[in-house]
């Protein structure tokens, strides 16, 4: 299927590693010029070595802290000066930390809405300009399935992601009348850094597909998801190939949530 990214440019959040680092080499070997941020030098451009190694292409790097606006209309000032145009927009910056109400003092709630959900508005309110101007654009953020239906002790990153899903469903009636679509992806239990770790102090004897395995018992499909699978999706959503496709959020977790 030809996705008709070749020569689109995309800025990616949280890109450094896990979803996004994966998001950015699946975007970058469709042929996309890509720009990813982070907010850590080093990281990012470990990241930026792999993009290459994989794709062969250059990305461009801007360390960005996306809880401060002037940060967000930074890179996507920096994407639009190096590519002279901006199509799509993945907000991928996040973390799962979770807790129960009673031990999520007031700054833990403000920090996390900063980086989830202002993080999302601060990116798109910048890119939104330069995404008409290019005739139409894409937007994905990146959420997570427990922001449907929140289990125990989830606080506050259910909050955070059901208030990204919100978000994302008014932004996608306010902006279309611009082409632009905005989705969500709904993350479940994918291989990331702190599983990685679980799995190494819990089991090493086991290889990661037995731990996989294990783990994921009671997940219909009977695993832990892969970077790469999650990232199939959010390049599909931005794609030529979803051209009709807005204000949706896509499950990815293997069939695991109790919500569609």
């Amino acid at each position: 299927m030809e996705l008709g990214l070749k020569g689109k440019v995309a800025v990616v959040t949280g890109a450094s590693k896990g979803i996004g680092l994966a998001t950015a080499i699946k975007l970058a070997s469709e042929g996309a010029d890509v720009v990813i941020c982070a907010r850590t030098a080093s990281t990012l451009e470990e990241a930026a070595k792999s993009i290459l190694d994989e794709t062969g292409k250059d990305v461009l790097t801007v360390v960005t802290d996306v809880t401060k606006e002037e940060d967000c209309q930074n890179v996507i000032a920096k994407a639009v000066e190096k590519f002279g145009k901006l199509n799509i927009l993945v907000n991928n910056a996040g973390t799962s930390l979770a807790h129960s109400f009673l031990e999520v003092d007031s700054d833990f709630w403000k920090s996390d809405l900063d980086l989830k959900l202002f993080g999302a508005i601060y990116t798109s309110k910048a890119a939104l300009p330069h995404m008409e101007q290019a005739g139409g654009g894409a937007i994905v953020n990146v959420t997570a399935v427990f922001g449907k239906t929140p289990p125990k002790s989830s606080l506050p990153t259910t909050v955070s992601r059901a208030a990204g899903m919100a978000l994302t469903k008014a932004m996608s009636k306010d902006v279309g009348a611009m082409n632009v679509r905005v989705n969500t992806v709904c993350i479940g239990l994918i291989r990331s850094a702190q599983i990685e770790r679980k799995w190494q102090a819990e089991s090493p004897e086991l290889t990661w597909e037995e731990y996989s395995r294990k783990v994921g018992k009671s997940i219909p499909l009977g695993r832990i998801g892969d970077t790469e699978e999650a990232a199939n999706v959010i390049t599909f959503l931005v794609s030529n190939a979803a051209s009709y496709v807005s204000g949706t959020a896509v499950n990815i977790d293997g069939g695991s949530a109790p919500a569609l």
